[in-house]
């Protein structure tokens, strides 16, 4: 009898992981026509170290910036920095709908960007409702707070599309995560990686504007 439960949970942990595999191969990075350059001043630093900058365009559109990503990474200005208390915002459109619910928010906190001991913060948001917290240091990235959701942001409509709005305001003690206004979580500063460059992330196959990204000193609130 045991052996036969074992048989059975084995062959169930085998059927789950082929649907993942294969889910995976379902969805792979897509080629963006056009991709390859970005703003003056601006960087990327791709998750897979093998991606191409060809699989994104990231191009200054009206008075933001429109990412349309293959691979899922980072945008940032290296003289980007912010320490002490200070906030960094924006606004983001999701377009279309994604294929899975993949994310999109802001980063801070950031170091050596371009190496192999990158850090930072990120606070993402997804199609559906939720948002989570995580820290970057190397190839790890452990949870903050795990996908999480929560009334404040806007889920994606018929179409696919759906904009909020994004804040970390860094005090002296805490860190406020924001959407829309309303206060979604808060973290001991120790909790986090502050001090150092702000950007946005912008995940897999995701189609996305970004509009009023910026960084403010507390002094200037």
């Amino acid at each position: 009898m045991k052996r036969l439960v074992l048989t059975i949970a084995c062959a169930a942990l085998g059927t789950a992981l082929t649907f993942a595999q294969a889910g995976k191969a379902q969805d792979p990075d897509r080629m963006v026509q056009g991709g390859g350059k970005l703003p003056a001043g601006w960087e990327a630093r791709l998750d897979n170290s093998g991606a191409k900058l060809e699989a994104v365009k990231f191009e200054a559109s009206g008075g933001g910036f429109h990412v349309t990503s293959g691979p899922a990474g980072i945008y940032f200005k290296a003289e980007q920095k912010a320490s002490g208390s200070y906030e960094t915002h924006a606004t983001f459109t999701q377009l279309e709908p994604a294929a899975h619910p993949e994310a999109y928010g802001l980063i801070i906190g950031g170091a050596d960007l371009q190496s192999d001991n990158q850090k930072y913060t990120y606070f993402l948001i997804r199609q559906d409702g939720k948002f989570m917290i995580k820290k970057r240091d190397g190839a790890a990235t452990p949870n903050v707070m795990a996908w999480t959701e929560n009334t404040a942001i806007k889920k994606a409509d018929s179409s696919g599309k759906t904009t909020n709005a994004l804040s970390v305001e860094v005090g002296a003690d805490k860190v406020r995560f924001l959407v829309n206004g309303t206060e979604v979580a808060s973290q001991p500063r120790s909790q986090v990686d502050t001090n150092g460059i702000a950007g946005f992330r912008i995940n897999h196959n995701l189609n996305v504007q970004v509009e009023g990204f910026g960084v403010k000193s507390a002094a200037s609130h």
